[in-house]
C-alpha cells in the first residue's frame, strides 16, 4: 500500500506524500505535502496524539510522554485537550488544478460532478483561496479519541 495519495474524512481533504500542501499553521505559508512526515501526531489521521493536520518543521513538537509514547504535534495538540484545533488550510492551486485536468483524476471527477464543479467555480471566483472537495468549512463532527474533545 501506498501512502502517495489518500483521504481523509475528519478533515475531508486529500492526504499523502503525492499531495502538494501549506502547513497548516496560521500564516505560515512553507511548502509541504500532507505525508507522514508532516502529520500532527505522526501517524494516519493523527493516531493517538494528534489532530491529523500538517505542519512543518518549525510547527511540529514532541509530545509529552513516555519513550515509545509521544509523537511530534503541532503547539494546539502539545497544549492539551482544552485547546481547539488549527483550521486546515485550503488546497494549493497547484493540487486542485491537478485534479480538475489530469487524466489520472477523470473517475473521480465522473462520480463527484458536485464537487467538481465547486472546485471549478472555486478557482474562479477565489483568486487561488481553494477548499477541499467543495468543504467550505472544517466538518462538524470531527473524530477524536474522547479524552481530546475540543472544548470539554
Amino acid at each position: 500500500m501506498s501512502w502517495a495519495i489518500g483521504f481523509d474524512i475528519n478533515w475531508n481533504r486529500d492526504i499523502g506524500y503525492g499531495v502538494p500542501a501549506t502547513c497548516d499553521h496560521p500564516g505560515c505559508g512553507k511548502e509541504i505535502d500532507r505525508g507522514l512526515s508532516y502529520v500532527c501526531g505522526g501517524e494516519p489521521y493523527g493516531g493517538e496524539h494528534g489532530c491529523g493536520l500538517f505542519f512543518c518543521g518549525d510547527h511540529l513538537a514532541p509530545s509529552d510522554g513516555e519513550p515509545g509514547d509521544w509523537a511530534f504535534v503541532c503547539e494546539r495538540c502539545r497544549a492539551g485537550e482544552d485547546a481547539e484545533w488549527f483550521e486546515p488550510t485550503p488546497d494549493t492551486p497547484e493540487w486542485v488544478q491537478h485534479k480538475l485536468t489530469d487524466e489520472s483524476w477523470a473517475q473521480w471527477r465522473a462520480e463527484n460532478p458536485e464537487a467538481t464543479e465547486t472546485m471549478r467555480a472555486a478557482t474562479a471566483s477565489a483568486g487561488g483561496d481553494f477548499r477541499p472537495c467543495g468543504n467550505e468549512t472544517q466538518p462538524a463532527a470531527r473524530q477524536q479519541s474522547p479524552e481530546k474533545e475540543p472544548g470539554t
